[in-house]
């Protein structure tokens, strides 16, 4: 089958479709809608804890001018000092201090909570969104950098909501109410810090916006890195059968070079950034108590500045410049955090697959009359629930008449790799495809299951555009049996029951039975209730493939389409499992891609595909009669046994 373009060694493939927000203040904004949504009444707790802590610190701060101006400094001068106003005093401003220690305990609890509910609710979107995109998405990204997006990205996202919003939510509000209150404490100090500030912000913006461009290009390379590894671990058995360990490590190495730069790039920046502003921050301290004193001693302002204006002020001053350090502090986590929400808002802003078919399948039977009608209990007996305009319903029993018309498709508009398919697979037939690798046989089924939609022509399925009918409910209609076996952890009765979550105990095993799967199932330790891993690594890859088998037939369809289900499988298995599939197979609709062609022979009809093109059809006798590419790969094969 012709494939999309694919990537370099560890690489992303190309990018199909979603548009990715460029625009930081878009993506907090959107993020904040699902606190909004979900958590509304806790964030405003948590909001009014933090400006009741912001509240107090400031308070502390400012009181301590009243302690010192008012009760220190008299009881200084005092020869039999009285301590009840200093400990009165003492004792409120505890009281505000611990006020400050509850609601900033309380908001941090509160936001634990939140983040964890937002990063769930987050999770569980983006996994159901990710099941409605199409297979074109799949193929052209890799699957480690769609499991980054589960992991690192909503890791940087859950240290963003648990510790830098409320952080920097603190900080905002710590920095207003400190703000006023050194206005109320003394106007002249106040401009010469908002001088010191000033230069700690041009700061913050050169050294930030340095962090924040490779903090993105980190988890890019992330990504990438994620992505390779999962293709390596896929893929050790080939990597040391061909001795391409060493190959692999370069590769390897060349990605965590580039994921290395970027990241020290960032936290090169990341680092230096909190030192600087602490020592600016240590720095205006120093020069608001030189400049506070010699005002005071001037006496230029008046006695407006005393000694406890000053202990005040500078309280004031550490209160101002910490959460400044702060916010550039967690601006690079709130980068970091934000690179990769735009990551996995570009995952939730994927087009999904379009669905905009209206004819359903039912399990249908004939009543009394003679008339199809729909029923809820199983029966062997589907229909396609046809509702039309005028509000009436019709049945059509599905029969299994699968007819390609003029069909042209290409995985790129550009490159067509299907041309001027016409075929009619009747009712019961066995339809079976042959050609070379490339030649567009499975890539016939795809379109049949609608994995991916025609560029022209048309598909009917038992005389109804496929386009009509639902696609949950056109693939319910069709068992796949793909040649890369695909089970899942659990045991052996459900990962057969996988094909039909409703089959009993009963339905499961016979369906094992009819795939000579049962056997070798008996023998295993717990027999059906044995547990296997997601990769089947303790079966054979024959006995992988029969589970596979199985599982379409205890989904019962009226088609069937085997993609090599037996080219996994040694001749002595094929010729059991043959059997079992013919029993499979009677009275379906059946397309057989296969490249051994001793499976095919009693096929019905047999189509040879070369480069897109359907170049002969016939059954095994005709063909043959014929001399053309289908003999000569007929007698190539036996030349070569």
């Amino acid at each position: 089958m012709a494939r999309p373009q694919m990537r370099g060694p560890g690489g992303r493939r190309g990018m199909m479709g979603g548009k990715r927000s460029k625009n930081p203040k878009k993506t907090l904004g959107r993020l904040m809608k699902y606190i909004q949504k979900g958590y509304g009444v806790q964030f405003v707790v948590v909001l009014i804890c933090i400006l009741l802590s912001a509240v107090a610190n400031v308070a502390g701060s400012m009181f301590l001018k009243s302690l010192i101006d008012d009760y220190i400094s008299p009881l200084l001068l005092q020869a039999s000092p009285v301590f009840t106003g200093l400990l009165h005093a003492l004792m409120s401003m505890a009281v505000i201090y611990l006020i400050g220690i509850a609601t900033t305990f309380i908001y941090n609890w509160l936001m634990v909570s939140i983040s964890q509910g937002v990063l769930k609710k987050v999770r569980d979107e983006m996994f159901a969104h990710m099941q409605k995109l199409p297979i074109r998405y799949f193929d052209t990204h890799t699957h480690g950098d769609l499991m980054s997006h589960f992991t690192n990205d909503t890791d940087t996202l859950q240290q963003m909501l648990s510790q830098s919003v409320p952080q920097m939510f603190s900080s905002a509000m710590t920095i207003i109410s400190v703000f006023i209150g050194m206005l109320v404490t003394n106007v002249w100090l106040t401009l010469f810090v908002l001088l010191g500030v000033c230069v700690m912000l041009k700061v913050v913006k050169k050294l930030g916006g340095q962090s924040a461009k490779y903090f993105l290009e980190q988890q890019k390379s992330l990504g990438r890195v994620n992505g390779y590894i999962e293709e390596m671990i896929n893929g050790q058995k080939v990597i040391k059968v061909f001795c391409h360990e060493e190959k692999c490590k370069e590769q390897f190495d060349t990605l965590n070079d580039v994921l290395r730069e970027n990241a020290a790039s960032a936290n090169t920046f990341a680092n230096i950034l909190m030192p600087i502003m602490m020592n600016i921050g240590n720095l205006l301290y120093v020069l608001v108590a030189v400049v506070g004193g010699a005002l005071a001693l001037s006496g230029v302002v008046g006695n407006s500045i005393t000694i406890g204006v000053i202990a005040s002020f500078l309280q004031l001053t550490k209160s101002f410049t910490q959460p400044v350090t702060q916010i550039s502090q967690q601006f690079n986590s709130i980068v970091m955090a934000l690179a990769g929400a735009e990551r996995i808002f570009e995952l939730m802003d994927e087009e999904p697959e379009v669905d905009n078919g209206y004819v359903t399948l039912v399990n249908a039977k004939y009543d009394k009359n003679g008339e199809l009608v729909e029923t809820p209990e199983k029966t062997n007996i589907w229909a396609w629930k046809h509702p039309h305009e005028d509000g009436t319903t019709t049945y059509t029993q599905v029969r299994g008449d699968v007819r390609f018309f003029d069909v042209d498709f290409g995985y790129n508009p550009d490159k067509i790799v299907l041309h001027d398919i016409t075929l009619y697979a009747e009712p019961g037939q066995k339809v079976a495809f042959v050609g070379a690798t490339g030649a567009g046989k499975t890539t016939i089924t795809n379109l049949i299951n609608r994995f991916y939609d025609l560029a022209d022509g048309k598909i009917r399925y038992d005389g109804i555009n496929i386009n009509k009918i639902k696609k949950a409910d056109l693939r319910r209609s069709l068992g796949i049996v793909l040649q890369d076996t695909n089970l899942f952890t659990g045991t052996i009765r459900d990962n057969i029951r996988y094909g039909r979550l409703d089959a009993t105990d009963e339905e499961v095993e016979a369906a094992a039975q009819l795939a000579n799967a049962d056997d070798f199932i008996r023998r295993l330790p717990d027999g059906y209730d044995t547990v296997i891993d997601g990769d089947g690594g303790s079966l054979s890859q024959g006995q992988c493939q029969l589970l596979s088998i199985a599982r379409a037939a205890v989904a019962d369809p009226p088609v069937m389409i085997l993609d090599e289900a037996t080219s996994s499988i040694d001749t002595r298995t094929e010729s059991i499992v043959q059997a079992g599939m013919d029993g499979l197979m009677y009275g379906r609709t059946v397309f057989v891609i296969a490249h051994r062609l001793s499976t095919i022979q009693n096929a019905d009809v047999i189509m040879v595909l070369q480069l897109g093109h359907i170049i002969e059809r016939g059954n095994h006798e005709q063909l043959i009669a014929e001399h053309g590419k289908y003999y000569q790969l007929y007698t190539g094969a036996f030349e070569l046994e």
